[in-house]
């Protein structure tokens, strides 16, 4: 069964535009032409939309990901080639989780403060707590701004 552009899009859940900018960027040479040059898309092409998806979705760029499926296309023999490309972008992915962890216990930890400024009706109850006052849980995002907030200061 083949679909169009329009109707492919509505399955990935991406605009059409994309698709056809994809295609303008050579992402695309799976996919199939009428003599008329209509795109018409394979369910087996699902798969490619989804992994250059996931690839775009890791900050991958664009180039890069031309360069997978041109790989890709080419077979078996750029196997190891393209097993480096997916090694390296599973490392990025790695650090940007590791760094979305971050942001999300500090984050937890300025819930807390303003929830427990809000019931004190000042910031000043949060802030001079002692560590053993604040959840324990929390403590570790409390030095880290602590230690930038020092850093800072000694800048100024």
């Amino acid at each position: 069964m083949f679909y169009t552009i329009g109707e492919m899009a509505k399955i990935v859940n991406i605009p059409a535009t994309t698709l056809r900018y994809y295609d303008k960027e050579g992402l695309l040479p799976f996919v199939e032409r009428t003599e008329s040059g209509i795109r018409m898309f394979k369910e087996a092409d699902y798969e490619w939309l989804c992994v250059i998806d996931c690839l775009k979705n890791t900050g991958m760029g664009i180039k890069d990901i031309k360069k997978f499926i041109e790989l890709a296309m080419a077979g078996d023999p750029t196997i190891k080639e393209r097993l480096q490309m997916i090694m390296r972008q599973r490392e990025s992915v790695q650090e940007q989780i590791k760094k979305l962890q971050q942001t999300l216990e500090i984050l937890d930890y300025k819930v807390w403060y303003y929830t427990t400024a809000d019931a004190a009706g000042t910031t000043s109850v949060p802030r001079n707590m002692t560590e053993e006052d604040v959840p324990q849980e929390l403590r570790g995002a409390r030095r880290s701004l602590q230690i930038i907030h020092a850093r800072d200061k000694k800048l100024n």
